[in-house]
């Protein structure tokens, strides 16, 4: 199938891990990759906690003065919107900041550009995604829809952007990457789809079955485009496409949650059907029909990804390194059989 990602057909790595400070080559590496990824979750998610929490609680006291209090725990949708919007962009900022201060590098995997053509490119694909899974289960008679006012939109859209943009930061940039660091590419892989899909279980009417889905049609899929591009905003625009549709445009639930409701469409699993059918109370992401949908296309991302030559990282501190053969090691690299080094190092 024909991806939608601006420079996919050009050839040759375009991940950049990082090299220099704590990512430098020599003893523990694979620790120190570790290690920084931990810390990074860690000050990223406090950050947007703070950061957008703050703004929320300042707009509630400007707009709602003594009555604020008794609406922290529910704010309106605008409030919401905004707080969440600065929250993710302080957590951005920071993460360029970080990059910069902890691996003595730029963060060429959010340059700005890109985002005008792949950013749109992936909220189309995300919900054209969501459109041919919720067509399958409505074709095979496991869930029913139909029409209602629409009564919301803010809310949801908040919902997108920080699914969207910071579970993308979290899990791509710092999990997934970081992994890749220190494991090479299929551990980290692997490692970063089971992180992802287990964290779903906490969430209302989760399953095995439906964390399982994730890891693939979610985990799997969202670091292949990053694998392609060498950027998050395919991933970015495919995870909020893929939310927004699910929970707003058709109302189902969106990983058991009922927060982007309020669209033109209503979705109910038919009385009966068997939840990998229908997907449940968790949503159309814990079907079959989600799960072939988004692996095939996951599937679709890393064979491109292979055939340009892109399963093997940009061991550079600034960009890619004119000249170098194809496998050849900088100088200084530890270097393994997939081009990076082994996870264990001599001490």
């Amino acid at each position: 199938m024909s991806l939608p990602v601006a420079d996919a057909a050009a050839p040759g790595p375009a991940v950049l891990l990082g090299h220099d400070r704590v990512l430098g080559p020599g003893r523990w590496r694979w620790l120190r990759a570790f290690a920084w990824a931990v810390l990074l979750f860690v000050v990223l998610t406090v950050a947007f906690t703070l950061g957008s929490g703050m703004i929320i609680a300042l707009l509630m006291i400007v707009v709602h003065g003594g009555a604020a209090g008794n609406l922290l725990k529910d704010p309106p949708p605008a409030i919401l919107f905004t707080g969440l919007a600065v929250g993710t962009l302080v957590a951005l900022l920071l993460y360029v900041g970080l990059v910069q201060l902890g691996e003595k590098r730029t963060a060429p995997e959010l340059s700005p550009r890109p985002a005008l053509v792949e950013l749109p490119a992936g909220l189309s694909l995300g919900a054209a995604m969501m459109a041919v899974t919720v067509a399958l289960m409505w074709a095979g008679g496991w869930v029913s829809i139909a029409g209602q006012p629409v009564t919301a939109i803010w809310k949801a859209v908040a919902e997108s952007i920080q699914s969207g943009i910071l579970e993308e930061l979290l899990f791509r940039l710092v999990v997934f990457r970081l992994l890749w660091r220190a494991f090479g590419i299929w551990a980290a892989l692997g490692l970063s789809a089971l992180l992802f899909g287990a964290l779903h279980l906490m969430n209302p009417n989760a399953s095995l079955f439906a964390a399982v889905c994730i890891a693939i049609e979610a985990g799997l899929m969202l670091a292949a485009f990053y694998i392609l591009t060498g950027r998050l905003w395919v991933s970015i625009g495919v995870h909020a496409g893929w939310n927004f549709t699910q929970g707003w445009v058709f109302g189902a639930a969106v990983s058991g949650t009922s927060n982007f409701a309020g669209g033109p469409l209503s979705f109910h699993p038919v009385p009966g059907v068997a939840p990998i059918l229908s997907g449940a109370g968790f949503g159309p992401e814990a079907s079959l029909a989600g799960l072939a949908v988004g692996t095939a296309v996951g599937a679709a991302a890393l064979h491109r990804a292979w055939k340009r030559g892109r399963l093997t990282a940009i061991d550079a501190g600034t960009g890619p390194i004119v000249g170098r053969p194809a496998g050849a090691a900088a100088e200084g690299d530890v270097v393994g059989a997939d081009g990076l080094e082994p996870p264990t190092l001599s001490v």
